[in-house]
């Protein structure tokens, strides 16, 4: 999911945003209410998660500004204020939940799915589960499985994994991973790719007669669905 994240205490802000990138969303960040609103305005996220209390533009603020542009992106208020009251006005301000400080991350990663499904049209969800010959990969559950085998991969290896197979059938160059898989918009000149794509080979081809992930020699990586 490509996120937003409005916050200014910045040791919370590289925490949260730290966890969110390892979970392999995609995330802008701002540390106050006006960039924070340019942002929300500019550009088009899955989910904003936003601070309640901000410098130059408090988070209710944005929130009710976005409303008023007929904006409706899903909004994740969280505050250190938690009092009913305090929800409740943040809930009639426009926001779609509303997360007490402190909160566990995995909390904050379950209330974001949950946001994310919400914005999702019925008749128009986006795809949660994807294949290729005998492997299976559950979006949701993040449970990826071959030949009825599970497969346990690390969060980065499942989101190589989860883009190469949605490009399934055709080539995906380096450069499309480093943007996409890594977040890099420019070469930073290491073997990440190289190592990744070992490890998650060592998972989903190694113990099995067809390997799934072909390397296409100086142009990038494909996963065919025909054996």
């Amino acid at each position: 999911m490509r996120i937003l994240y409005v916050e200014d205490d910045q040791e919370v802000l590289s925490y949260i945003s730290n966890g969110l990138k390892q979970e392999g969303h995609n995330l802008d960040t701002a540390d106050n209410g006006k960039d924070g609103l340019f942002l929300a305005t500019t550009e088009n996220y899955d989910v904003i998660i936003v601070d309640r209390m901000l410098p130059e533009l408090d988070g209710l603020t944005i929130i009710r500004t976005l409303r008023g542009t007929d904006n409706h992106t899903p909004v994740l208020i969280l505050s250190a204020l938690g009092e009913v009251d305090d929800r409740v006005k943040g809930l009639r301000s426009g926001g779609d939940d509303y997360l007490v400080k402190p909160f566990a991350f995995a909390e904050l990663l379950a209330r974001i799915e949950v946001l994310s499904k919400r914005n999702s049209p019925q008749g128009n969800q986006q795809e949660t589960r994807l294949t290729a010959q005998d492997l299976e990969v559950d979006l949701l559950s993040r449970k990826v499985k071959r030949g009825g085998q599970a497969i346990e991969l690390q969060s980065r290896e499942f989101r190589l994994l989860e883009y190469l197979l949605k490009h399934k059938g055709q080539v995906v160059t380096r450069t499309m991973l480093l943007e996409n898989v890594w977040d890099y918009h420019f070469d930073p000149q290491t073997n990440v790719i190289d190592v990744h794509i070992s490890r998650l080979r060592g998972k989903v081809d190694k113990d099995f007669d067809v390997s799934l992930i072909k390397t296409i020699r100086g142009a990038g990586y494909i996963i065919e669905d025909n054996p």
